[in-house]
């Protein structure tokens, strides 16, 4: 009977502390939304009353117009997509197909490779963006979408993280192919990629986000309105002389939209990578 109430007292002990947690950490979100439909005088209260039974919705009208009335919002969100998919995409493929190299080939020197592609995990990005800019610059990507892009396709993290994903995957299976006369590449577009599920999904949500939330890559690259991206977009709308506090909550929380469905949609393939990843770290 003791050690059953000991049992009972320390889950409910465990989930306190996990319920005030979720809390600290869902209340931006919490305030954000609240804030966003409200009018400017209520978000400025203190204390903040979470409730109000004054719903401004035009607020999100206001988000999307813009202090200038042309819109602009939707084409930054129109290029904050195309930029965060490709990147993911073009991530996904270049870091799962060298982490198949780097895991299932046996070459000298091998280690030593992977070695330094991790070591550029130490260099800040603030260390490399200047002489990437002047690169960028000089190939004549500035203010395109292959500048924003092309320098950030490829990372050490994914490569790691495909790496450990594939270094356990059965060898078996990759002979039984070889066998069969599937070339290396073939191997890696049939068999690695559609078992890869887990791993890629977990990366591609990592990389989205990033890309979605970068603002100082865009910021050196970005030259006209037409190709800025939505956090570029919310620090002009809210350095404006006559920034409307609602709108400016509004405009955070369509931009947060997006991230939130593609969690929720795929949070069960994240779960399944994490938990993959760390059973298969060496």
């Amino acid at each position: 009977m003791l050690k059953r109430t000991l049992t009972i007292t320390a889950d409910l002990i465990v989930w306190i502390f996990l319920i005030g947690f979720a809390i600290i950490i869902l209340s931006p979100l919490v305030f954000m939304f609240a804030a966003s439909i409200m009018p400017s005088e209520d978000i400025l209260k203190v204390p903040f009353p979470w409730i109000t039974s004054d719903f401004h919705w035009q607020n999100y009208w206001k988000a999307l117009k813009g202090n200038d009335g042309k819109f602009l919002y939707l084409r930054t969100i129109f290029n904050s997509f195309i930029v965060a998919s490709l990147t993911s995409l073009g991530t996904i493929f270049l870091s799962s197909l060298a982490g198949y190299g780097l895991a299932k080939f046996k070459f000298k020197g091998r280690m030593f490779v992977l070695m330094m592609i991790l070591s550029t995990m130490m260099i800040p990005f603030e260390a490399i963006m200047i002489p990437l800019y002047l690169i960028v610059t000089k190939m004549g990507m500035q203010d395109t979408y292959a500048g924003l892009i092309v320098p950030l396709l490829l990372n050490a993290f994914g490569i790691f993280m495909m790496r450990q994903y594939l270094i356990t995957f059965p060898e078996e299976l990759l002979d039984a192919a070889r066998i069969d006369g599937a070339s290396e590449f073939g191997i890696y577009w049939k068999i690695i990629l559609p078992n890869s599920l887990p791993a890629i999904t977990t990366l591609a949500i990592l990389t989205f986000r990033a890309q979605w939330d970068n603002l100082i890559w865009p910021l050196l690259i970005v030259q006209t309105p037409k190709k800025k991206t939505i956090p570029l977009f919310i620090i002009q709308f809210a350095s404006e002389k006559y920034t409307d506090e609602g709108a400016l909550m509004a405009a955070a929380a369509i931009a947060s939209v997006p991230m939130l469905i593609l969690f929720i949609k795929l949070s069960r393939y994240f779960l399944a990578g994490a938990e993959l990843f760390a059973a298969r770290k060496d």
